[in-house]
């Protein structure tokens, strides 16, 4: 007889949030196929940032000696970096796994589940094949990176965000393909601790899918730390697993090739619900390969909903820890569902520097029709910008003339990713400019004084 749950969740990572103590009457079934608490925790934001961390040390070490401190690198103990990242990740991943499974009315599934019916599931658990059914099933099953097909890539051995961060030994040298947020952060980590780092991108530069004065100065900093080779692509890999010849053509056909020691592929994520066999309940992937939801994040089978990065393109853990509240709620209080708020998504990049946007840039902002105006601050014209003796640093801001209204923001530079808090709060609130940059003191001479002087220029700009 096939077990019978009034839930199923599929994916730990903040599909996993959604259980707390109003669902200690619910038999509850959780899939999971990896460790228990999904990309963030174990192979992305966290222990990226963990790494971010000392990387930004060891970068301080050049800057300082522009404000006359003569600092010394004496090394980095990569090892002693690692584990002290995933001995506090694995742990906590692992004693999660051993809570739920602790739980009476939870049952954990240890395996791959793909849907065998309508409102059931198959899951392979150490070979066999169990199967179950459930009144409702939440679908938080992320996404994977995505491996281009490379001649010689596979032979070779490659890392993707995946495994990168685990390896036993620095190496020397390191060739990334991609240029998103992804191959910036990972070339900052590697470059800091002292790996030559070359980078391979499609586009005119990293970023690019930011405001285009964004990726221009990101650009430009990486380009201090990296070989960057631009409008390119690795057209095959030859060599030794200790050592491989890359080569790269340029947008004139020329090759170019180039000796490394670790391959990192860093050219997007995938969303898995591809691999949950939907057709079987009814519901078919968009044409992005997302789970198509609702406001409410339900499909179109009532009583199955997803969330995450199997749903949306933006694969943000704040995204889908948003979401897996909104789920929460509407699983327990279906009379009066509530729906995902999705207007203003920040984000950030911890790369060096610090990138951090939200809302519009300017090229989508003129292409929506609005009457654009921007305003400008670099931090150098700050106090505390003096302070650092910050040359390339700023916020700008993207705004509608007519309503006198945000549109955008997008900040480079130190702890970009604090303060593009309050522009996001700014927006949420429905401020007009004006309201952001007087109606409230900032206090001097603290950081936040790029943004309030932005908003100034801004507020100016506009005119009486």
């Amino acid at each position: 007889m096939t077990e019978h749950f009034d839930l199923a969740i599929v994916g730990t990572g903040s599909g996993n949030s959604i259980l707390d103590d109003r669902f200690e009457d619910w038999k509850v079934a959780i899939v999971e196929r990896d460790v228990f608490g999904g990309t963030c925790l174990n192979r992305g934001c966290i222990p990226t940032k963990m790494l971010v961390v000392p990387a930004d040390m060891a970068h301080a070490v050049g800057a300082a000696r522009r404000l006359g401190v003569d600092l010394h690198l004496d090394g980095v103990r990569w090892r002693d970096l690692r584990d002290r990242v995933f001995g506090r990740i694995d742990a906590i991943a692992a004693s999660g796994e051993r809570y739920r499974s602790g739980q009476r009315q939870v049952s954990v599934f240890a395996g791959d589940g793909s849907f065998s019916g309508d409102k059931e599931m198959t899951v392979e658990v150490d070979g066999r094949r169990r199967t179950f059914s459930a009144d409702r099933f939440v679908l938080a099953v992320g996404a994977r990176a995505q491996v281009p097909e490379i001649p010689g890539l596979a032979e070779f051995g490659f890392h993707t965000s995946d495994t990168v961060m685990r390896i036993d030994e620095l190496p020397r040298r390191m060739l990334v393909i991609g240029a998103g947020f992804i191959a910036t952060e990972m070339t900052h980590v590697f470059s800091a601790f002292g790996t030559e780092v070359v980078m391979v991108t499609r586009g005119d530069g990293v970023l690019t899918h930011h405001d285009p004065d964004v990726s221009a100065a990101a650009t430009a900093a990486i380009e201090t730390r990296a070989r960057l080779h631009r409008h390119a692509r690795v057209r095959g890999v030859t060599g030794q697993r200790e050592s491989a010849l890359v080569a790269i053509e340029d947008s004139s056909g020329r090759l170019t090739k180039v000796e490394t020691d670790l391959i990192l592929v860093a050219t997007g994520r995938i969303p898995n619900g591809d691999q949950l066999r939907l057709e079987a309940t009814g519901l078919s992937l968009d044409e992005g390969g997302f789970i198509p939801t609702d406001a409410t994040l339900e499909t179109r089978v009532p009583g199955i909903f997803a969330l995450g990065d199997a749903t949306s393109s933006a694969m943000l853990k704040h995204v889908a820890n948003h979401q897996a509240r909104v789920v929460q709620h509407n699983l327990l209080s279906p009379a009066s569902p509530m729906r995902v708020e999705q207007r203003f998504v920040p984000h950030a990049v911890f790369g060096e520097p610090q990138v951090a946007a939200v809302g519009l840039s300017e090229p989508e902002a003129g292409a929506a029709g609005y009457d654009v105006v921007c305003g400008y601050r670099r931090y150098g014209d700050t106090a505390y910008g003096w302070a650092l003796d910050d040359e390339h640093s700023f916020c700008k801001l993207v705004a509608d003339r007519a309503t006198r209204r945000l549109l955008g923001a997008h900040i480079v530079g130190p702890h970009a990713s604090i303060l593009i808090q309050q522009l996001v709060q700014g927006l949420c609130s429905d401020l007009s400019v004006e309201q952001m940059a007087r109606g409230q003191m900032y206090p001097h001479p603290a950081l936040t004084e790029v943004v309030e002087q932005a908003l100034l220029d801004l507020a100016r700009k506009f005119g009486d």
